[in-house]
């Protein structure tokens, strides 16, 4: 029998996510893929936004993709986004203790996207993520299809 820690520990879901823009700011687009490990089972989903820019459209994908998820799960999010990624890990536990401000020049200022960080937020209080960084535009199959995925998401605006 495995020890409960073991299969608590154990990766249930794979997200794969990207956003970008045509201009930054401008048109944009995000995507994700929802990977159930045990059954295989995959969800493709996009979206789009008339004037956005790069770094809302990443984080849109990942709020998306977590807020699909029916119940609590294991995830393990891959990502071709640094902002995403930084915010996650580094960012994102002073910016709460601040009041959602950042420093700049020696004083505090709102968070950019702090709606969406704050999406963010709850969604990995529900969630364990694990944060994987994958290359962009690298040959990796998945942030591959949803870069693709993102950028159809778009083209309407163009």
């Amino acid at each position: 029998m495995a020890d409960s820690k073991d299969s608590e520990s154990k990766i249930e879901i794979y997200l794969f996510t990207d956003g970008g823009c045509s201009g930054n700011p401008g048109p944009g687009g995000w995507a994700f893929i929802l990977r159930h490990l045990p059954s295989g089972k995959e969800i493709e989903e996009s979206g789009s936004a008339k004037h956005t820019t790069n770094n809302r459209m990443e984080l849109e994908a990942v709020v998306q993709g977590l807020s699909t998820l029916k119940r609590p799960c294991r995830v393990e999010l891959f990502t071709d986004s640094v902002y995403v990624g930084k915010g996650m890990t580094e960012w994102m536990l002073k910016w709460k203790k601040n009041g959602w401000k950042r420093k700049e020049k020696n004083k505090l200022v709102p968070v950019k996207n702090d709606d969406l960080w704050k999406q963010l937020d709850e969604q990995i209080s529900r969630h364990r993520v694990k944060y994987t960084r994958v290359a962009g535009h690298s040959g990796h199959p998945e942030n591959d299809r949803v870069d693709e995925l993102a950028v159809a998401a778009y083209q309407k605006y163009l």
